[in-house]
Order: C-alpha cells, then sequence, then structure tokens
C-alpha cells in the first residue's frame, strides 16, 4: 500500500521549519520542480502500488530524499 504525501506540521516541534529556511534559500527551487517531477509521477507510483498490507513510506519522501543526498554530494 502506498504512504501518504501529506505533510503534519509540528507534531512535538516548537520551531516552524519553513521560517528556518531563508526564502532565497536554492533548496526552495529545487522543492518546487521535484514537487512538479512527482505531480506527474504519482498516476504511475499509484499503479506501482498495491492497495493490501501496511502503508508503505511514500514514494515522494524517497525521492525527495535522494535529490537532497544529491544535491549535498552524499552519494
Amino acid at each position: 500500500m502506498r504512504g501518504d504525501d501529506s505533510r503534519s506540521g509540528a507534531l512535538f516541534s516548537y520551531v516552524d521549519l519553513e521560517q528556518r529556511v531563508p526564502l532565497d534559500h536554492p533548496l526552495r527551487v529545487i522543492r518546487g520542480v521535484v514537487d512538479d517531477a512527482l505531480k506527474e509521477l504519482s498516476p504511475t507510483f499509484e499503479a506501482i502500488y498495491s492497495d493490501r498490507r501496511r502503508p508503505s513510506i511514500p514514494p515522494e519522501w524517497l525521492m525527495r530524499a535522494l535529490v537532497l543526498q544529491l544535491h549535498h554530494g552524499i552519494c
């Protein structure tokens, strides 16, 4: 089962992460591009994942993590 890609906000954090990242930070641009690409891939992800069993980690989260790793030279 495909996990949900919704953002839940601050569960135990008292700091808003959106306020901590400057408006002109390059990751904001990258996030917009990645979000647009993932919207196009959403039907593909939906077709691949089964409706049974427990929900997975949303593939969108995994793709965003991979892009961050590539951006910061971790891979």
